[in-house]
């Protein structure tokens, strides 16, 4: 693989060619939301026999009521909800017979309703660690709270501060809290140090089970594809403990936020409303936060996307004060110099630019660079233009190509409801859509292409319609809920995906046996 800098051609020009699986842990089947038990190491056996290789999943930070991992309290923290009962029953930590399966109702995710149950359950198993726990389990919980205390300290400070305020923005909080007097940061450590530690105690909980389920994958030859947001969420412990990296007034409040200009899509542009990094600061500074962000993303996963990316060459800056995005103006990001230092400090990753919508020639420059491949979206391909370069035709070997992704409809949904009549003209020229297994036939031009490593929501795999979409950017209701109905994933399926991926020889490396 190639390093940063080095020759034109990306990491992935090195691999066999893969196909792989968009799925986030929170679809799973389970009690209330997916978590890392048993229901995950059953998905990565589930991958293995539909000769899939590559499991992509959305960040894995803690999130607020919304569910948004593009939103979440920390950039470096676990989500705590993914904890399983199931592992805390089986390590003892909760009793047998404990009610690890409240009944809620519905097949979606309430993300408030999870958090008051699993809420609960963390303090019950924390009581029983202290009471009764082994030497050896006390040492690892003990050694994993010494080397991440840089990051982990200030989280749980955050999240125990945010609770007592019942959820509002650390700007609203006390000017003692708000501006981490040091004296009343220090009187809290001591007050509060068991309600401290049992929030430690659950992110070791969510560490050592997200590494049990990428120990599986390893055993069983999946690869673990991950996501980072170039933006961090203006209430996160990430904003209130490093003020001085981010553009902030007085009270910590955002001066600028982060959005994209209008387009064909929006005439008013997109708001997201995160704030802006200093980027002079962090530059200064060496990029320690980078640096300490993606090493926790190379300890998590195999591969990363970089949400985003062309933020990184520039982004679209929107007064704090405006409600749209339309007057914003393009800034410059931190370019090359940041992933060089990257590459020093961390060593070298399989990084993937999400580069779609409007890009310019200085983006692909910096891609290039940098020896990432981008991505195609086969959704985007039905334009008329014989050159588009989503069709998959024009997908060259370095790039990872999609069906859709997390914010996309899923492919039956699209093109049932989605697609005006020309461009469902245009997809049946391309595949002859207009039979029963639709999925399929827009799954095959994707995984039969040129790039070398393909992927498709599970919703595509089983022809799921839009009400199995993940998620409507511009919305903020219904998004992030959906699951996975149990005893979707049959042998069935399976063996129609492993026959597709063999067809387009994306077996890839050798599957390990369990």
């Amino acid at each position: 693989m190639t390093e940063f800098g080095g020759a034109p051609k990306t990491w992935l020009a090195d691999e066999p060619r893969r196909a792989g699986i968009l799925l986030h842990p929170t679809s799973l089947p389970g009690p209330g939301i997916g978590d890392l038990g048993p229901a995950a190491h059953e998905w990565i056996d589930w991958l293995a026999s539909a000769g899939q290789t590559v499991w992509q999943i959305l960040p894995l930070v803690p999130v607020n009521d919304g569910g948004s991992p593009y939103n979440g309290l920390s950039a470096l923290a676990g989500c705590e909800l993914l904890v399983s009962p199931t592992r805390l029953v089986e390590e003892k930590l909760l009793p047998e017979g404990a009610d690890i399966d409240p009944g809620f109702d519905g097949n979606g995710v309430d993300y408030p309703e999870v958090a008051r149950w699993k809420d609960e359950l963390f303090q019950r198993a924390h009581r029983t660690f202290r009471d009764t726990g082994t030497s050896e389990f006390s040492d690892r919980f003990h050694r994993f709270r010494r080397e991440n205390a840089s990051w982990l300290d200030d989280y749980c400070l955050f999240r125990l501060l945010r609770e007592r305020y019942e959820s509002a923005a650390w700007t609203d909080w006390d000017p003692e809290e708000r501006d981490r007097d040091p004296g009343r940061l220090e009187r809290l450590r001591t007050q509060e140090a068991d309600a401290l530690e049992e929030r430690a105690f659950r992110q070791f909980l969510f560490d050592r089970q997200w590494e049990s389920v990428r120990a599986h994958a390893r055993r069983r030859g999946i690869l673990v594809f991950g996501d980072v947001p170039i933006f961090v969420s203006h209430d996160s412990a990430d904003v209130w403990s490093h003020r001085e990296l981010f553009r902030l007034d007085g009270e910590g409040r955002p001066s600028v936020v982060a959005g994209v200009p209008p387009d064909a899509f929006s005439a008013t542009g997109q708001r997201w409303g995160n704030p802006i990094p200093r980027w002079e600061v962090m530059r200064e500074k060496g990029f320690p936060w980078w640096t300490q962000r993606l090493g926790q993303i190379q300890h998590q996963v195999d591969i990363a996307r970089i949400d985003h990316f062309r933020g990184f060459e520039a982004f679209w800056e929107i007064p704090a004060d405006e409600e749209t995005a339309v007057n914003g103006r393009w800034k410059p990001g931190p370019g090359r110099e940041l992933f060089d230092v990257v590459s020093r400090e961390v060593g070298e990753m399989r990084l993937v630019a999400e580069d779609l919508g409007l890009i310019t020639d200085e983006v692909y420059a910096l891609r290039d660079s940098l020896g990432m491949p981008g991505m195609r979206v086969l959704q985007f391909a039905f334009d008329g233009d014989p050159e588009n370069p989503y069709l998959p035709a024009n997908y060259p070997e370095d790039t990872v190509a999609y069906t859709g992704t997390h914010d996309n409809d899923t492919v039956v949904g699209w093109y049932r409801e989605g697609a005006d009549e020309e461009t469902r003209r245009r997809v049946d020229r391309l595949v002859d859509a207009g039979v029963e297994d639709l999925h399929w036939r827009l799954i095959r031009p994707v995984w039969r292409s040129r790039a070398r490593m393909t992927v498709a929501p599970v919703q595509d795999v089983l022809g799921l319609g839009n009400e199995a979409r993940m998620n409507m950017p511009g919305s903020s209701d219904g998004n992030w809920a959906w699951r996975l109905e149990a005893g979707a994933l049959t042998s069935e399926v399976a063996e129609r995906l492993r026959e597709e991926t063999a067809s387009a020889d994306r077996l890839g490396a050798p599957v390990a046996s369990v």
